[in-house]
């Protein structure tokens, strides 16, 4: 069976505070004169391993991994996941 590539991204939900990415954008983007910079989120990459029959089912199983395991709060996150290819 062939191992996919897959990439979790968590992100705080658009309403919360990011405070990590506040302080990356006031104190070193815009004290650096990166004014063109209007925002920053911070989130966290998961990047797996899946061995599947295909990508509909490596994607199930991470979806499923996520949810099951609460690897992310549902509360304060939103996650995506995609599929970066085939494991050569």
């Amino acid at each position: 069976m062939p191992v996919y590539l897959v990439e979790i991204l968590i992100t705080n939900k658009p309403l919360a505070k990011d405070p990590e990415g506040e302080t990356i954008h006031r104190d070193l983007l815009l004290r650096s004169n990166f004014s063109c910079v209007k925002k920053v989120r911070v989130g966290k990459l998961l990047m797996m391993e899946i061995e599947a029959k295909n990508e509909e089912e490596a994607k199930e199983i991470a979806f499923k991994a996520c949810n099951d395991l609460r690897i992310y709060n549902p509360v304060a996150h939103t996650y995506r996941v995609e599929i970066r290819g085939i494991k050569e």
